[in-house]
């Protein structure tokens, strides 16, 4: 859960590739979905788990497409509701856990992105997850999402430790990575300015667990869908087994679609 982490999350994510994803995302709905900007039924609806502060959602409703945006933390959510406000979109967000998530209405097009999926610490979450995304999925729809790999905690991240340093906030990412769980645990030391100029100490810890292809594949099948195309997050070429993120599109499974294996 982001608690008071919320405050200062869009400051230390300023890297993060939204604009990649943003293109990316759109050609896959217009090459394999049915959602369309300016839509005003079910199919046209998108949906944004693990929406976060609102980022990504904003963006997709500057499109045109009509947002619904899910994320279990309200302080999360607090600061997506600030940026409607300023925005003036007419996004829909929700309190609620990706794993028993109700919508009034089943959707388009499914999108869960940022890794949001690793939160969920067994196969357990994953595939109640996903049922829940073939359940809401209008026929046809798509689900996109990624997930970070057991590779990238354990080669790349797993016990590094990140600092940085802003003008209104600073923070120290200590990981651990736990090989037997393949779960990697995020110490979270920071520090945000208040009015009075001084900085106040704030900790979290959040744990994702990291998960193979393979896995992921299998869950997928036991949901009811259908894997359209797997790609690697930054290549944007197959995966390879040193991909730290994979992106993957799925949609409800069909006869006559044939499946990418």
């Amino acid at each position: 859960m982001y608690d008071e982490f919320a405050r200062i999350y869009d400051t230390l994510m300023q890297d993060v590739p939204y604009k990649k994803w943003l293109l990316r995302i759109n050609e896959w709905i217009k090459a394999f979905g049915i959602s369309k900007p300016n839509g005003s039924d079910e199919k046209n609806l998108i949906l944004d788990l693990g929406c976060g502060t609102g980022t990504f959602t904003e963006m997709m409703a500057r499109l045109g497409y009509d947002m619904i945006g899910i994320d279990s933390s309200l302080e999360m959510l607090n600061v997506a509701m600030a940026k409607k406000d300023e925005s003036g979109s007419k996004i829909l967000y929700l309190c609620q856990d990706m794993r028993k998530m109700e919508l009034y209405s089943t959707v388009g097009t499914i999108i869960c992105i940022c890794d949001s999926l690793n939160y969920l610490l067994s196969e357990k979450d994953i595939l109640a997850t996903f049922g829940q995304v073939k359940n809401y999925l209008y026929p046809g729809g798509i689900f996109i999402f990624d997930f970070n790999t057991k590779y990238k905690y354990e080669a790349v991240i797993g016990h590094a430790t990140i600092a940085e340093n802003h003008e209104d906030c600073a923070f120290v990412w200590e990981n651990y990575y736990h090989p037997d769980a393949c779960l990697n645990e995020y110490d979270l030391t920071f520090f945000i300015k208040g009015k009075d100029g001084r900085f106040d100490r704030y900790q979290e810890t959040h744990v994702q667990k990291g998960y193979e292809l393979g896995e992921i594949r299998c869950l997928l099948k036991k949901a009811g869908l259908d894997i359209i195309t797997i790609i690697d997050d930054d290549s944007e070429k197959a995966p390879t087994d040193e991909s730290e993120r994979i992106v993957i599109v799925a949609k409800s499974a069909y006869k006559e679609f044939p499946r990418v294996l």
